[in-house]
């Protein structure tokens, strides 16, 4: 079973960066696709940006050349560093994991207030 635990999460201002961390128990993170994905209040969650194992990177347009993924397979971890931050990157922030299957972790709040 794997359990996924974010953190970095908070309050910044339009501009501002901030970091989001998502640690992995198990032994499959180094295999699996993982990322980042967020839920606005009314909205649809929809993916923010994913990484492979071998290090491929996908980004929603909209957060393109702002946020970065990346992941560290000897601590189990992905990251996601967000600059530029705008009110409408306003959301919840959930890790995912899939390895033939989706994990969730219970997700971050990340508010931009303008």
């Amino acid at each position: 079973q794997v359990q996924l635990v974010e953190s970095g999460g908070g309050l910044v201002q339009a501009g501002g960066s901030l970091r989001l961390s998502c640690a992995a128990s198990g032994n499959i993170f180094s295999v699996a696709v993982v990322g980042w994905y967020r839920q606005a209040p009314g909205k649809q969650r929809e993916l923010v940006a994913d990484i492979t194992s071998g290090g491929s990177t996908n980004y929603a347009d909209s957060v393109k050349g702002r946020f970065t993924i990346s992941r560290d397979n000897a601590k189990n971890t992905v990251y996601l560093q967000m600059n530029n931050l705008k009110p409408e990157d306003t959301a919840v922030y959930y890790c995912n994991l899939r390895r033939f299957v989706d994990y969730w972790g219970q997700g971050t709040q990340v508010t931009v207030s303008s």
